[in-house]
């Protein structure tokens, strides 16, 4: 079982992704409470915020992988959360990105990169895929500098329609 001490720490040039933990709540909350969730879900209430931070926080004790905390080398504030991702109501295995501070500077392409290396080496995943809510074009952004290539849309049971990227497996022949 995974446990908040036994969940990997990895190293960017910038950035450290580390293991979610009470301390992210504000961070957490106050990107929830935004604007920026457009593309996400909308806003949440501050109680919404910590329930959803526990989620991530199972989500690595029921699948053994989840999504880390950014934060920045010199600074343990949290900036975004970045990782890996399969709800029941998801077609397959997900690497997603929230970046809340410091947007436009890389750190979601940086977080990203760190993030798919460790599914495909560590975990030995083959595949995985980002899921992006049309009109969301940052994040498109983000997906296509990664390598990642448009597939048809996922029509998800509650967010509709969701535009799927397939990120290239790093063992295969380019295409």
């Amino acid at each position: 079982m995974i446990t908040a001490n036994s969940i990997p720490t990895l190293e960017t040039e910038r950035l450290i992704l580390r293991a979610p933990g009470p301390q992210d709540h504000a961070p957490f909350a106050s990107f929830l409470a935004s604007d920026a969730t457009r593309y996400i879900g909308g806003k949440q209430t501050e109680a919404e915020a910590w329930r959803y931070l526990c989620q991530v926080i199972g989500h690595w004790s029921m699948r053994g992988f989840g999504r880390w905390m950014v934060t920045l080398k010199d600074d343990n504030t949290a900036i975004g959360l970045v990782g890996l991702h399969q709800p029941l109501d998801w077609p397959e295995k997900e690497i997603g990105w929230y970046i809340w501070s410091g947007t436009g500077k890389g750190y979601a392409r940086e977080a990203g990169r760190a993030a798919l290396a460790h599914a495909y080496e560590a975990l030995g995943w083959t595949t995985a895929i980002s899921m992006i809510n049309p009109g969301n074009d940052a994040s498109v952004r983000v997906a296509e500098s990664m390598g990642a290539v448009r597939e048809p849309d996922y029509d998800h049971p509650r967010h509709g329609p969701l535009m799927i990227y397939r990120h290239p497996n790093p063992a295969e022949p380019a295409a």
